[in-house]
Formats: structure tokens, sequence, C-alpha cells
């Protein structure tokens, strides 16, 4: 049995992700911050016929991701799949420079630091052929020049591909893949309704990224499973 471990699993592109790797055989470990308020979606994952686990851990505080270990490896002595995918959008991300100092290290702490945090800490269980695939966006991406959608976001996007890059060197005599991918802009709380990609829609290549392509892929920025420039 394959053991994924996904953040932000408790709703949105998260949850749906948790769904796809249930249905193809994971025991998915759904990283939560709240377990109580998870409760609905471990039935929605558990309803596809597939194992998953509530994991509680919050990104933010390396004591929650110390128990968090300490409670996966109850489970499982490796890790197949790290996935993550929390992160957070805050109105002020709109004025770069006029949002809250305060605000901006906190979408920083979370989206960037939370991901590296999330590395070091379940680094043990992470073996050779294991992936790590770290949710972007194209908000993020400079090849083109940056876009003016939420500054404070994309910067800490913009890091996530920086951070991506860096993990996947770091990994590389490991046989650890690590990978960013864009979901698209998706009908999510974060989204809003208007967006025009379902959930589904955004979870297919983060999920095609963790069960069908060659392990040795690592070190690149996907979206629609596709390569896309930085």
């Amino acid at each position: 049995m394959y053991y994924s471990l996904v953040t932000g699993a408790n709703r949105g592109i998260g949850l749906e992700i948790a769904r796809q790797l249930s249905q193809r055989g994971h025991h998915v470990l759904m990283g939560v911050r709240d377990p109580k308020a998870a409760e609905a979606a471990l039935r929605q994952v558990a309803a596809t016929g597939g194992k998953a686990t509530l994991i509680p851990l919050d990104l933010t505080y390396p004591d929650s991701l110390a128990l968090a270990v300490s409670q996966v490896k109850m489970l499982t002595p490796r890790l197949d799949v790290l996935i993550n995918n929390a992160a957070i959008l805050l109105p002020e991300s709109q004025q770069l420079l006029k949002a809250p100092m305060s605000e901006i290290e906190e979408t920083l702490q979370v989206n960037v630091l939370g991901a590296l945090r999330m590395v070091r800490h379940f680094r043990p269980l992470l073996k050779a052929g294991s992936r790590i695939i770290n949710v972007s966006s194209e908000a993020g991406a400079i090849c083109g020049g940056a876009g003016t959608y939420a500054p404070v976001y994309s910067l800490s996007k913009t890091a996530l591909n920086a951070l991506t890059m860096h993990l996947a060197h770091t990994l590389a005599g490991e046989e650890i893949s690590v990978n960013a991918v864009c979901p698209g802009w998706v009908r999510t709380r974060m989204g809003g309704q208007g967006a025009p990609r379902s959930a589904a829609e955004g979870a297919d290549t983060p999920v095609w990224l963790a069960t069908e392509t060659d392990p040795a892929l690592t070190g690149r920025f996907w979206q629609d499973r596709r390569e896309i420039g930085w």
C-alpha cells in the first residue's frame, strides 16, 4: 500500500486530491488543522472505499509537526507521496506596499516556510522513489514577467517555486523527486465561484504526478500534465 500525506486536505483542491488518491489505492493521510471540523471531509474520502486518516498539524508550529510525524510513524515507516497543498490568500495580498508586514510574513510562513518545514520534519520517512509535490501557482511564474494578481500571494508562490528547485537539487542523490504544479483557477473558497475549473480538474495534475509519472522527473513546474516555465 502507498501512503500519501496531503496538507490542507479538509476542503477544496486538497480534499479532491485526497479523494482521488484514495480511489487509486493510497492510504491518504489528511493533514488538517482542526480534526473535528474535518470529519465530514474524512467521510467523503472514506466513501471512495479507500483508507484515510486525519493527521492534525499546523504548518506554523514545529511542535505540531513533530507530533504529526510521530502519528504517521505509527502507521507507516515510509511516506511515498508528500503534497504540500495548504496555503492562504489574505485580502491584503492585493497591496504589496500597503499590506501590513505581519500579514506578508504570515503568508510566507504558511505558503513557503510551511512547505519547507514539512519536508524537514518528514524527511526521515521519505525514501528513494518518494515524491514531493508543491501546489504552486502560475501567478508566481516570472518567465514572462510577474503578473499583478494578488502580489503578496504571488510573491509567496515565486518563493515556493524557488524552494522546489533547491529541494530537487538537494534530494536528487536520495532519488526523491520534487516538483511544483499549478492547478489553474479553481472553484474553491480561495478561488471563488467564478473560477472556470472544478476541484477535480485542479487536482488532476497533482494526482498524476503522484501516481503516473516517472519518479525520476524532478525540479520541474507543471500545469495540465505539461511542463511550463518558471
